[in-house]
This record gives C-alpha cells, sequence and structure tokens, in this order.
C-alpha cells in the first residue's frame, strides 16, 4: 500500500511522504527498494545517489527482515525533500532483538547512507510485539565540491558509521534502548 501525501497539501519544497507495507520477505523486499529509487528520480538526485539509496534501502529492509516475525509486513515510510531522502523501516520482532551493527551489510549501510540510527519499541502491554526499525538518510551531494556523497565524504576505510547510531525510538511512549 503507497499513501502519498496530497498535493493540495504541500507547498514548494515541503516534504513529500509515502509509506510501503510489504511481507518481511526477501521476495517483497525488491518493491521497497524500487520505491525508494522511484522517488530519488522524481526528485531529481543524481543517479549515483538514487543508486546508493536503492542499495541503502535493500540492505536496511534485509537486515530487519531477518529478524521479524513471521508473518509480519515491514512498513518503509520514505520522507523527500530537496536536500534529502529519508527512510525508516521498522517491522514487528519476537523479543527485544538487537540489530547486529560489527556486520559487512551494517558497513555497506553505514558507507552509502549519510546518517543510519536504530530504534527499538518495547512493547506497552503484555502480548504485545517488540518493534525494531532502522532510520537511514541519503542527502542530495553538493555538486559544487567535486566527488561529494556518501561513499566520496565516507573516506574509505578509516570512516566506519559516520553517522551511526543506535537509540530508542523517542516519538513514542514506552520505548526502551536496544
Amino acid at each position: 500500500m503507497i499513501r502519498p501525501q496530497p498535493p493540495e497539501d504541500r507547498g514548494p519544497g515541503a516534504p513529500r511522504d509515502v509509506e510501503v507495507r510489504v511481507l518481511a520477505v526477501p521476495e517483497a523486499l525488491v518493491t521497497v527498494r524500487t520505491v525508494a529509487g522511484d522517488l530519488a528520480l522524481r526528485a531529481e538526485f543524481p543517479l549515483d545517489t538514487v543508486d546508493d539509496l536503492r542499495l541503502a534501502v535493500d540492505e536496511a529492509c534485509t537486515c530487519l527482515a531477518e529478524l521479524a516475525r513471521p508473518g509480519t509486513k515491514l512498513t518503509g515510510t520514505f520522507a523527500v525533500d530537496d536536500e534529502r531522502i529519508s527512510m525508516t523501516a521498522s517491522v514487528s520482532t519476537t523479543g527485544p532483538t538487537r540489530l547486529p551493527t560489527d556486520t559487512f551489510a551494517w558497513r555497506v549501510l553505514t558507507v552509502l547512507a549519510d546518517d543510519v540510527r536504530v530504534l527499538a519499541e518495547a512493547p506497552t502491554a503484555p502480548g504485545e510485539a517488540h518493534r525494531l526499525a532502522l532510520r537511514m538518510t541519503v542527502r542530495r551531494p553538493d555538486t559544487s565540491r567535486p566527488g561529494d556523497g556518501p561513499r566520496a565524504r565516507a573516506g574509505g576505510r578509516d570512516a566506519p558509521g559516520r553517522d551511526a547510531a543506535v537509540t530508542s525510538m523517542h516519538d513514542r511512549p514506552g520505548t526502551s534502548g536496544s
């Protein structure tokens, strides 16, 4: 399901929000990656940035899908403005699960995205599911500086997780750190 914000609510340069829900299984995750690429292309991001975003979204969704409860849906929410695209992907998990940040997938994700955050939410009532989310942002490169972009700014091997963080979901009550 994709629900874009109605055009009449948008002014020039205002964020455009899209939400996608798919089963948290590998064959369904391509939909989220495709939506990410389409949004970036429509916002006229450079092709290298679009490719970085697609790969980062794919890594984020794959990491979360591996920890998801069977039969649960992955929710991807995108916010697009003139300077950046942000995506928050989340799944229900079977318990207080931590996303490993010492893996190759995490390294790829933090090199491709400008900012990455892991968010965790504890259930507010007994029997409710835990939520685990990844929030990432890819910024439009500064075209006045040659070579600007996540890969160039990562600085090669010596810059792991430059803007990566593991935090709790702060926008809802009853949250806990991951």
